[in-house]
């Protein structure tokens, strides 16, 4: 727990390709920017008199690439560099929000299975290296739900490298439930990048492939409801300019790319489209909520911005959902930031004080404090233990803190799924 009515909290939401960063209660995040650090390979490549950094975050770094060895810390939604990942930390505290980190507690949003190694570095650096006061970690996809205004859903969540389906019930994901699909924006620009190349138009520096490829997909990008037919008729083209004046046009490309989300063999990938696997994550959870899980099912993330994609996913959801169940997909508008627009309601909220870990906890506990119940559970999850104590009372247990809170140590957000008290929570013996 930690209380401090004049400390704003952070958000922080850093992805493979794009880091979003503000203050808790904002409408959007103050500072928006790339994922990329830039370290100088040598440093009389810099004009005489330019102001020489350890490294360089950013649009900085992007802009002086051809004279820095670029690293992206997160992969697939993963930190696997900390030396980079803490200096984009350092930057967005001290040069995007300007802020003293030992100041303002730090919400941060994580990728779904983010290895418990991880978040403890997470934790370790947040306190000793910035010295925060509190600290949080949520995964991305229950901070998208809370912000479309539901507790129970499918968060279908896709950025740069990696998409995911999160079942969420009463405000807590279904761990058992969520799949990850190796299939997202990257692959989606990929494919722009072979089908305009096989027309002539090659796209080969890094600055075509980030800058002008990119722009095209977001553009001119669309998702047809019907591949095969459109592919047929040919969609409408599109003419595009270049940064050197030279007008090409987009034609099929515009859903062709796009439809390798539903259609990975169109770029050579053995995954599921991203509509199976939703199909797929939510029969994993208990029969009991299905219905709610297809009515409720959520995009968020940059790479779910095509235009025609929210249609497309209800149609294939739809084919594959029993009969008496109807699928909605709802297509949020500020999607692209519904990650950190949720955790910005979340630390709004009257509540959230009690679910800090605070500094205190880190200096008493360690790094593992982060893993421990108490800074997880939703208030439905406190809701959900007095239900729990009435049926351990009706099986004639005397005491359910023994068995259940050593059990929630172990596995955040045990109670997460305990509705499903038959097959996930067993009964000592």
């Amino acid at each position: 727990m930690y209380m401090d009515d004049d400390a704003v909290a952070l958000v922080f939401d850093n992805g493979t390709s794009t880091s979003r960063a503000g203050f808790a209660g904002d409408d959007m995040p103050t500072s928006i920017f790339p994922s990329v650090t830039g370290r100088p390979r040598h440093l009389g490549s810099f004009p005489v008199g330019y102001p020489i950094k350890d490294y360089y975050v950013g649009e900085e770094a992007l802009a002086k690439r051809g004279i820095m060895g670029m690293k992206y810390p997160i992969e697939h939604g993963l930190v696997t560099n900390w030396y980079n990942m803490e200096a984009i930390w350092q930057h967005t505290f001290h040069d995007e929000l300007r802020v003293a980190s030992d100041e303002h507690p730090v919400l941060l949003a994580e990728a779904p299975f983010n290895p418990k190694a991880n978040r403890e570095q997470m934790t370790k650096i947040m306190f000793e290296t910035f010295n925060v006061p509190a600290f949080y970690v949520q995964i991305g996809a229950v901070l998208a739900l809370h912000a479309s205004g539901r507790t129970t859903g499918t968060v279908v969540d896709s950025g740069e490298a990696v998409s995911h389906s999160v079942p969420i019930y009463e405000g807590s994901p279904l761990l058992h439930g969520i799949r990850r699909m190796d299939i997202a924006g990257r692959d989606v620009s990929e494919k722009f990048i072979k089908d305009l190349a096989d027309r002539g138009y090659p796209f080969t520096t890094t600055a075509e492939r980030e800058g002008t490829v990119r722009d095209i997909k977001e553009t001119l990008g669309y998702v047809t409801s019907d591949f095969a037919q459109e592919s047929q008729t040919a969609g409408a083209a599109q003419s595009y300019e270049l940064p050197d004046g030279e007008v090409i046009t987009i034609g099929n490309e515009r859903f062709s790319a796009p439809e390798a989300l539903f259609q990975p063999s169109l770029v050579d990938s053995p995954a599921t489209g991203i509509h199976k696997t939703t199909f797929e994550s939510i029969q994993r959870c208990n029969v009991d909520i299905h219905e709610e899980l297809y009515r409720n099912v959520v995009l968020s993330g940059g790479n779910t911005m095509f235009p025609g994609l929210a249609d497309r996913m209800q149609k294939e959801l739809s084919k594959l959902a029993p009969p008496s169940v109807t699928a909605k997909v709802y297509a949020p508008r500020e999607r692209k930031h519904l990650v950190w627009i949720g955790g910005s309601i979340l630390t709004s909220l009257s509540t959230f004080p009690k679910m800090w870990c605070s500094k205190q906890d880190y200096d008493e506990f360690g790094p593992g404090i982060v893993h421990r119940s108490a800074f997880n559970f939703s208030l439905i999850d406190y809701i959900r233990i007095h239900f729990l104590q009435s049926v351990y009372r009706f099986h004639g247990i005397s005491s359910m803190k023994s068995y259940i809170f050593p059990k929630i140590h172990r596995q955040p957000c045990a109670l997460t799924y305990s509705i499903e008290i038959g097959r996930e929570l067993k009964y000592p013996p």
